[in-house]
């Protein structure tokens, strides 16, 4: 197992930044693991809600198919996902409002047989994606 995680502050209403995460159109915008979404995002944002999202893990393409597990609007999001080679994966989006700022959370879980295989290697990779996400993300909302 592999878990990831990474926090920002960012200078925007909780709102506006839930507005941002939520947008399924936008989402290569600011998720630097995002390449695609081949069926279109996610329909209605609801629990049990499903899509399918190709992105690039450790530089190599893979295609997810996610399942939204928890969902409680402008505050969490949690998708649960299954990829290639037995790779099941968690994320989870956690805003707190801070007056006029928010904190945004993101907690990445990667378990499957591959997994142990290349743990360290993945575990960097992915810290290293949610943070730049986390940056992008806040320069959309801020600007």
């Amino acid at each position: 197992m592999a878990e990831v995680s990474a926090e920002a502050r960012i200078g925007a209403p909780a709102e506006k930044v839930w507005a941002q995460l939520t947008d399924f159109s936008a989402y290569g915008e600011w998720n630097s693991t995002h390449t695609g979404f081949p069926k279109g995002g996610p329909e209605s944002l609801e629990l049990e809600a499903t899509y399918e999202e190709n992105m690039k893990l450790m530089g190599f393409p893979a295609e997810v198919t996610w399942t939204v597990s928890e969902l409680e609007a402008g505050r969490l999001l949690t998708t649960t996902g299954k990829g290639p080679m037995g790779v099941n994966l968690t994320m989870r989006y956690a805003l707190t409002p801070d007056g006029d700022a928010t904190t945004v959370r993101i907690d990445g879980e990667f378990t499957g047989a591959a997994v142990s295989l290349m743990a360290g290697k993945l575990k960097d990779s992915a810290t290293s994606a949610l943070h730049e996400s986390l940056r992008k993300l806040g320069g959309l909302v801020t600007a």
